[in-house]
């Protein structure tokens, strides 16, 4: 007979498998910052800076306060590193272990010439590009554009007018002929040789068949959720269904996977036999946009009846909760969204929009305001200012007077 779980025991399992029931460490380590990826599996990374960049937001989430630095540390170096950068959910951290399993990937991308659209082949160019970096090391398309002059940048469709060099780079990175090896201060991508950037086990070690490729990434992307449908683990590191099937098969014979149904869901699930499955959640914090908790929109409303859309590209004025709204996680329910900018200059936290889910208990406004505190203190802002929009607003600014 098919196990049930209620929805609440889904929560309770997925956020448990997320890390949100790890205890605290009072000063994050390297250590911890392992255990915490170790259960996201990746962190998505994104240019957006309103609050913070979007991969130390994951880790805010499970670990609490703790030195950005971490992150640096943890991706940068070679024999030390831990993380890089590759498109493993999109463009994300992930543990430089996984790289053997990403090899099905980077052919794919070698064949069609590129993740986006095709690279025109160009040996000569490819060739200057890894003899600059063989020589100069890790470097910016920018330092490298010398090598495919081709003239000043169109200025139209910001973001995307790549050059000749930028383009053949994100090409060979898709490729794995280079890797990232950091970021500098303004975001910009340093590429590398492989053998600049990862420890030499990683590279040494043997390509695993494609199949068994395919079933490393589903046994972490069960592991991440605790309980997942197909679709769910197919999204986790944008695979195929048809790709993620026969793992899942091999799981459940093996014992790894159980199949369940869970209330609400409609389709089958499965669980994964190390998932922890608690009786409460204690959590208080918030979510970036892009946590894994919330990546693929119809499980967070199937988990939470929770609708969440971000609204970063809708214009202002057809915008429903605002620009960058992080949702409120408090104990194992998604109970308000708030749309939060840093103000650096002025040394605020800006809270521009508030609102409170149906349900959400009556302590959800004091609960809220010691979070956006405890945000504001990491972030080394000296206030949090509330705006006037949403429900949640007026009660947050009353209680922000008190306390």
């Amino acid at each position: 007979m098919t196990r049930e779980l209620s929805r609440s025991q889904a929560r309770r399992v997925t956020l448990a498998a997320q890390g949100f029931a790890d205890p605290p460490h009072a000063t994050p380590t390297l250590r911890t910052l392992s255990r915490t990826v170790a259960r996201t599996g990746v962190l998505q990374v994104d240019s957006v800076n309103v609050l913070v960049r979007a991969h130390h937001m994951p880790l805010y989430s499970r670990m609490g306060p703790h030195d950005r630095d971490l992150l640096d540390r943890a991706a940068s170096g070679r024999e030390s590193r831990r993380l890089v950068e590759y498109w493993a959910h999109v463009q994300a951290f992930m543990p430089v272990d996984l790289w053997p399993s990403m090899e099905h990937r980077r052919t794919a991308y070698r064949a069609r010439r590129g993740k986006w659209a095709t690279v025109a082949e160009d040996l000569p160019l490819e060739r200057r590009l890894l003899a600059e970096l063989a020589q100069r090391g890790p470097s910016t398309a920018r330092d490298l554009e010398h090598a495919a002059p081709s003239g000043p940048r169109s200025k139209e469709h910001w973001g995307w007018n790549w050059s000749r060099a930028r383009r053949m780079l994100d090409y060979l990175y898709a490729a794995g002929e280079v890797a990232i090896a950091g970021r500098t201060a303004s975001f910009e991508v340093r590429y590398g040789l492989p053998e600049d950037v990862l420890p030499r086990a990683v590279l040494e070690a043997p390509t695993p068949p494609t199949a068994e490729q395919h079933l490393e990434l589903v046994r972490r992307a069960a592991r991440s959720h605790g309980v997942a449908t197909l679709r769910c683990l197919a999204d986790y590191y944008r695979m195929k269904v048809e790709d993620v099937r026969p793992a899942v098969a091999t799981m459940v014979e093996d014992g790894e996977l159980e199949p369940v149904a869970v209330e609400g869901w409609g389709r089958p699930a499965f669980l994964h036999r190390d998932a922890r499955r608690p009786r409460r959640m204690g959590a208080r914090t918030l979510l970036s946009p892009f946590d894994p908790v919330v990546w693929e929109r119809e499980r967070t409303e199937r988990l939470f009846d929770f609708r969440y859309r971000i609204e970063i590209y809708v214009p202002a004025d057809q915008r429903v909760h605002g620009y960058y709204v992080l949702p409120f996680l408090l104990g194992e329910e998604l109970v308000a969204r708030v749309d939060l900018k840093a103000d650096r200059p002025t040394g605020r936290l800006l809270v521009q929009g508030a609102h409170a889910e149906p349900g959400a208990p009556e302590d959800t406004e004091a609960q809220l305001v010691a979070e956006l505190r405890r945000m504001a203190a990491w972030l080394g802002l000296d206030s949090v200012v509330v705006a006037g929009r949403g429900d949640l607003a007026p009660g947050l600014s009353a209680e922000l007077a008190r306390s």
